[in-house]
């Protein structure tokens, strides 16, 4: 016979007993030292829940705050002056953490010494006998004219005596300007060895294909590096989602806590064999890196642009003989005209009183390379504004990455894509003209700075008519990456367009 009885209820207690509670109730056979346990499993569950639920509540803060933060991104080509402005914006909202970094920009001030002494050989070999009756080009040795001779079908001596008999027809000028340079080059040999050695220290290693021949890429972090530290003990950092962020929150009462900072640093760099080794060889070649400079063939060459070198390399090479002194420490000058391109993308981070609000600023300056411009992508879509720089002075320069292609032309083009870009309509939109240098020549215009300036902001202030469907106002400023007085006015001028763009879109005013 088929049974009608029903099963047990778990609600069988009673009905109005929660299922859930029967389940955690304890066993009825449960010992003293099972309680105990038990007891103590559910208060590290009660514990870690608690945890969770204020993270998450930390979380929500965070996200609803970060809505209100201005993220403004830094652009352009490399080289244009981005991490330059960077500094700027920190030496402004932050400088007692610039303040306390200076030691370790000794190694690329070496490196931005060390680079543009192999330029200049290199250029003195290249170009030293294509001026027909100039003396005072044609002062490199034999052995460095044996390309060229080759080249153009003269005879090449083979021999040592054949070099002797050749010395013998140059003018006494010449002989003395090419022992002179002789004796120059021997002696600069130990700081073009060391020129390889402070380049992997600055990129790790880091190998960068297609990025132009001779460039050095560094990655957030390279401080600890320049240092010999381990990664992270030269400076405080965070990471989250593959960016690295640099606060910029210090106040200046941390001042003494800085200077501290700087001197044990300081110690730890002297520490350091390569640092140590690269500064006795400079102390030691100063007055042959000061004759070599000095050498009227390089002015020639320089004069007539074919040894094209950057605002920062004539800068450091002018103050050769303090930046080899013993002891020697960056200034905060020095260090806003060292140079190192960026590799991926670094987030500074500063917070700003403006009109009485204060506001998180997310700085980020990024790669400019070809090779680098896709990592920008991912932060257009909530970019507050854009800083797009543009150095005019490069108008007759190539890109490292692509020879054929000129600088001016490719930051055309790339503030063409910028302008057009869907995801960046609502960014504000500032473009710098930048002037690192003087321009020698760009046709037939006249060479002054306001008919300089005049010519190519019309043509970028084209570019954004023909590409500017949202009528966006651009603010376009003119200056000098390095120039602070005049910089800081800007950044100001700068900042609060930028915060009056963002309260308006903000529906705040």
């Amino acid at each position: 016979m088929i049974s009608t009885s029903r099963p047990p209820s778990v609600n069988s207690a009673g009905p109005d007993v929660d299922p859930f509670s029967l389940l955690l109730r304890p066993p009825v056979n449960e010992t003293e030292h099972e309680r105990i346990a038990r007891l103590q499993r559910e208060a590290d569950a009660k514990r870690v829940s608690d945890s969770i639920d204020e993270q998450l509540k930390a979380d929500r803060e965070r996200m609803r705050k970060s809505k209100q933060d201005i993220r403004l991104l830094l652009l352009g080509q490399a080289e244009s002056g981005k991490s330059t402005l960077q500094k700027q914006f920190q030496l402004l909202y932050n400088p007692s953490a610039l303040e306390a970094e200076r030691i370790s920009w000794r190694t690329v001030v070496y490196f931005n010494i060390a680079r543009p002494i192999r330029r200049i050989l290199e250029a003195l070999d290249t170009y030293g006998d294509s001026d027909d009756d100039d003396d005072d080009l044609a002062i490199q040795s034999p052995y460095g004219r044996q390309d060229i001779r080759s080249a153009s079908g003269m005879p090449v001596p083979s021999s040592s005596a054949d070099f002797a008999a050749e010395e013998k027809s140059l003018s006494p000028s010449q002989v003395s300007l090419e022992k002179q340079l002789n004796v120059i080059r021997a002696r600069l040999a130990p700081l073009l060895t060391a020129e390889s050695s402070l380049a992997d220290r600055l990129s790790g290693g880091i190998d960068v294909s297609g990025s132009g021949r001779g460039s050095v890429f560094v990655r957030s972090g390279w401080q600890s590096r320049s240092l010999a530290l381990p990664f992270g003990k030269a400076r405080e950092r965070t990471s989250s989602g593959g960016r690295f962020s640099f606060s910029g929150r210090a106040s200046l009462d941390n001042q003494h806590g800085n200077e501290m900072e700087l001197k044990s640093r300081t110690a730890d760099a002297q520490e350091d064999k390569l640092v140590r080794d690269v500064a006795s060889i400079l102390s030691a070649c100063q007055q042959d890196i000061k004759d070599l400079w000095a050498l009227p063939a390089v002015k020639k060459l320089r004069d007539r642009r074919r040894l094209k070198l950057e605002e920062w390399a004539e800068y450091f090479l002018n103050n050769i003989e303090r930046v080899s002194a013993s002891g020697y420490i960056p200034t905060i000058e020095d260090v806003l005209h060292a140079r190192i391109q960026t590799m991926g993308v670094a987030e500074h981070i500063f917070d700003m009183s403006v009109h009485g609000r204060t506001t998180r600023w997310h700085l980020y300056d990024v790669g400019g390379a070809r090779g680098q411009r896709h990592t920008w992508i991912p932060y257009f879509d909530d970019a507050t504004a854009i800083i797009f720089l543009a150095p005019v002075s490069a108008f007759d320069q190539y890109l490292d990455e692509d020879p054929r292609t000129n600088r001016i032309d490719d930051s055309l083009q790339l503030f063409k894509q910028i302008c057009s870009n869907a995801l960046l309509k609502r960014a504000h939109l500032v473009l710098f003209l930048s002037l690192l240098s003087s321009i020698t020549s760009y046709g037939d215009r006249a060479n002054d700075y306001d008919t300089v300036v005049a010519y190519f902001k019309a043509h970028f202030t084209q570019v954004h008519r023909r590409n500017n469907e949202n009528n966006r106002v651009l603010f376009t400023h003119l200056t000098s990456v390095v120039n602070t007085k005049a910089m800081q006015s800007i950044i100001t001028d700068v900042r609060d367009s930028i915060f009056r763009n963002y309260l308006k879109s903000a529906a705040l005013v």
